[in-house]
């Protein structure tokens, strides 16, 4: 059966009702970095009348790691007999101190997880050694790293630990808007939207008169929420829409964020771009404090160093473009990243990279 969401007659009659109502040109910045490769995957600027432009936000939790963290990534990987499990993304993230790749190269134990059980299961079967996880994702990671903490729990597992990175989707963005990026609209992410549901973004659309929607990930999910925009920023009206109906609810999963609620609680969270934001990362409560790998080893992250000429954080912020940054598709390229937005499959950099440039 052909997937209505990609039938090509269906796409085109969602961008030539886009072309057909647009009355002024718009600037729409998509959060989600699944979005952005999306939206070079399918083609979709193509589509789309010049007057709009898409612009991503701070919506890759990879790219969002600090250079601070990153460092407490390395220092905790040189535990002395420590095993550090991360997922593939972080592998290469250059930080001051080199990468997590550079780390197990020179010998130290960095292994690749591919979910945060999977890290429960190495402690389990290393008894002797200290597991430490580096915990980087938004509201859609977190579910699963409390249900890996609330099982070593169970489970007595007494040599897991994780490094708390996950942060809050909705706060980074009332500190992104308040920080005035000049746009007209934004596309929410889908995945965090699953979990969280549309509600805590109806106020941040009241409150800073922007119109938002939450979109899939093929192409007419992405149309269709660009249909909605562009209607709603005619009509100024500042609500938020769905047309990700099929996974997405207001009220998102309940199961899944009482059970981050249960093992989490909001903190200051430092991000790539917009600096320390009140409320927007993820601490461990007081009964699952044991797990903290920096208070068990006391290593905290240090200040945030210059990060030279790379442009990721304006990126981020819908600042600059790839193309601005200096060492953009030059110095910097998928195969020597000098940034995360160059590392991550959810990356602008790499996005742009892949699609844009070498279309070039």
């Amino acid at each position: 059966m052909q997937n209505e969401y990609g039938d090509p007659d269906v796409v085109e009659r969602l961008a030539r009702g886009i072309r057909d109502s647009l009355l002024r040109p718009v600037r729409l910045m998509e959060v989600c970095g699944t979005h952005t490769v999306s939206v070079f995957r399918h083609g979709i600027r193509s589509l789309l009348p010049p007057e709009i432009t898409l612009v991503s936000g701070p919506g890759c939790p990879v790219c969002v790691t600090t250079q601070a963290d990153l460092g407490a990534f390395m220092g905790l990987s040189a535990i002395p007999g420590a095993i550090a499990a991360t997922f593939g993304d972080l592998l290469r993230v250059p930080g001051t101190q080199g990468s997590l790749m550079d780390a197990r190269a020179s010998g130290l134990d960095v292994r690749i997880v591919y979910s945060p059980s999977d890290a429960v299961t190495l402690a389990r079967n290393n008894p002797d050694r200290p597991v430490v996880f580096f915990a980087v994702g938004f509201e859609t990671t977190a579910p699963a790293v409390a249900a890996a903490l609330k099982s070593a729990r169970q489970s007595r597992i007494a040599n897991f630990f994780i490094y708390p990175a996950m942060k809050l989707v909705p706060p980074a963005l009332s500190a992104l808007l308040g920080q005035n990026p000049s746009v007209d609209g934004l596309i929410l992410p889908g995945h965090v939207c699953v979990i969280l549901g549309t509600g805590p973004f109806h106020p941040l659309a009241q409150e800073f008169r922007l119109p938002m929607t939450v979109t899939g990930f093929e192409a007419a999910d992405i149309l269709l929420g660009i249909r909605d925009l562009v209607a709603m920023i005619s009509h100024q009206r500042f609500s938020v829409t769905n047309s990700y109906l099929r996974a997405v609810s207001d009220n998102g999963n309940p199961v899944a964020r009482a059970l981050m609620n249960e093992v989490f609680t909001p903190a200051p969270a430092r991000w790539r771009g917009l600096g320390e934001i009140p409320g927007s990362g993820l601490a461990l409560h007081p009964e699952y404090s044991a797990f903290d790998a920096a208070s068990a080893f006391h290593l905290r992250p240090g200040p945030e160093p210059d990060p030279g000429p790379c442009r990721c954080a304006d990126i981020l912020t819908a600042r600059a473009t790839p193309p601005d940054c200096p060492l953009f598709a030059t110095a910097c390229t998928p195969a020597h990243p000098h940034g995360p937005c160059m590392v991550s499959s959810e990356g602008t950099c790499a996005a742009f990279f892949r699609y844009q440039q070498r279309k070039r």
